[in-house]
């Protein structure tokens, strides 16, 4: 196993790729995987298998009454924690099967004899298959990164395509809304009054098409030929079984909050952290009632993470 410098065509002879033109095929191996990913994620009205995130806020503490005073602070129920929890992205991973590497099928390359040999398929893995998987689930958000997923806090992302299809956050962050409530209203208000601070939403980035030299395969008749489009269909096919299947330690994976690299935004659920005590009389209807008050702090940040497993 070992990386190639495969061979290309210059017009009189046979040569081999630079880095720079490896990195090209690398890129278009990307844009490969963009077309048709293996590891897919949606976005689901619930029970999704990526598991729950919650969302909390504070509402108000329930109305305690008395006919002759005030009930005093010290009994007036505390605001209460309403937690939303959000369990809308799926993922699916396909079953692939590749073309069987046959000895001929891959690109040719110069043995240390001088010798041209056909690629075996553990050196198209580390020459072109894993470098591209690297790309693919590293923290940035590029063309480089096609068919993969990211969290944003905008519906619309240059370069990247909503995947509810309709602009359905993922997740919600909401506070109590302090406006809503007023002591002079104590008993008409609703003890739950949300106002919603952020929505986020799931993102999948668009690819871009890369060109590359096309490279030399060897054909039935055991003469070279350039490879066309045949590589590309044996790239897509590679890559995404490398992502959904590999037994090299490079499949993609994804989600919430455990090992893996952060993609895009994280997910912050803010809360307030106090509370207001407030009355009414109404007649002999004496009423008291603790009110979300207080800082807005963070109470987590959820993030969408992607593994290289």
């Amino acid at each position: 196993m070992a990386t190639r410098n495969p061979l290309i065509y210059n017009g009189s002879d046979l040569i081999e790729m630079t880095s720079a033109q490896v990195d090209a095929v690398i890129d278009n191996i990307v844009y490969q995987y963009s077309l048709s990913p293996s590891v897919t994620l949606s976005v689901v009205g619930s029970s999704g298998s990526l598991g729950a995130i919650s969302d909390t806020r504070l509402q108000a503490g329930a109305i305690s009454n008395s006919s002759s005073s005030f009930p005093g602070s010290g009994t007036t129920q505390d605001p209460q924690t309403v937690t939303t929890n959000y369990d809308k992205v799926s993922q699916t991973v396909a079953s692939v099967t590749p073309t069987a590497d046959t000895g001929t099928t891959w690109p040719v390359y110069y043995t240390s004899g001088g010798e041209v040999h056909a690629m075996p398929i553990a050196d198209i893995k580390d020459t072109f298959l894993h470098p591209a998987i690297d790309l693919l689930t590293a923290s940035t958000t590029t063309t480089q990164q096609g068919g993969t997923y990211f969290i944003s806090s905008s519906a619309s992302v240059s370069g990247a395509t909503e995947v509810s299809g309709s602009n359905t956050p993922v997740f919600v962050d909401t506070r109590a809304n302090t406006g809503a409530y007023a002591a002079g209203s104590i008993g008409d208000h609703s003890q739950d009054n949300p106002t919603t601070i952020t929505s986020y939403y799931l993102q999948r980035v668009n690819g871009a098409t890369s060109s590359y030299e096309s490279l030399m395969n060897i054909d039935g008749s055991n003469h070279l030929q350039q490879s066309g489009s045949a590589f590309d269909t044996l790239c897509q096919e590679w890559i995404r079984a490398t992502a959904s299947g590999s037994t090299d330690g490079y499949t993609i994976r994804y989600n919430f909050n455990g090992s893996g690299t952060t993609r895009g935004t994280g997910m912050a659920n803010t809360i307030l952290d106090g509370s207001s005590y407030n009355t009414r009389q109404v007649g002999d209807d004496y009423r008291a009632q603790e009110f979300p008050a207080g800082s807005v702090t963070t109470a987590a940040t959820h993030v969408l993470k992607i593994v290289k497993a």
